[in-house]
């Protein structure tokens, strides 16, 4: 038995964007008790994380890490940059992206997430401007 459905996440620029409830929600929804969920997002240019989700400091630390890992493409450390079609956002987001995942696995038990106490499942969006993101859920 599986089950699938797909998520659509707006975002409103660079960040982390929780989720970890529609998923739950999901699970819960599908009547499969044990099994491994996978988390997909359809995009370049943004990722997927597991991270902690009691303390809103975390997510600022990561996101100022990742603009110091990889700053905007007018920056002049980034200057060997030759893809700027989409603006100075768009390089870098597909960098990031390739440093962080675009597909996670969750175990299912008990007909729930096997997350732990603090973890969330977050969207990592790494463009300026807002997107409509789609996030496929599959559970089996």
């Amino acid at each position: 038995m599986a089950a699938q459905t797909l998520l659509a996440i707006t975002t409103r620029g660079p960040g982390l964007y929780e989720f970890t409830r529609e998923a739950a929600a999901f699970v819960a929804g599908a009547g499969i008790a044990t099994g491994l969920l996978t988390v997909f997002v359809r995009h370049t240019s943004c990722s997927l994380l597991i991270q902690e989700n009691a303390d809103p400091d975390v997510r600022v630390d990561l996101d100022a890490f990742f603009r110091r890992l990889v700053p905007s493409a007018d920056d002049p450390a980034m200057d060997y940059l030759v893809h700027r079609a989409e603006g100075p956002d768009d390089m870098p987001a597909h960098l990031k992206a390739a440093l962080t995942p675009v597909s996670l696995s969750i175990p299912v038990m008990g007909g729930r997430l096997a997350l732990g106490t603090w973890q969330g499942i977050y969207l990592f969006e790494h463009r300026a401007r807002p997107h409509r993101r789609e996030v496929v859920l599959h559970l089996a």
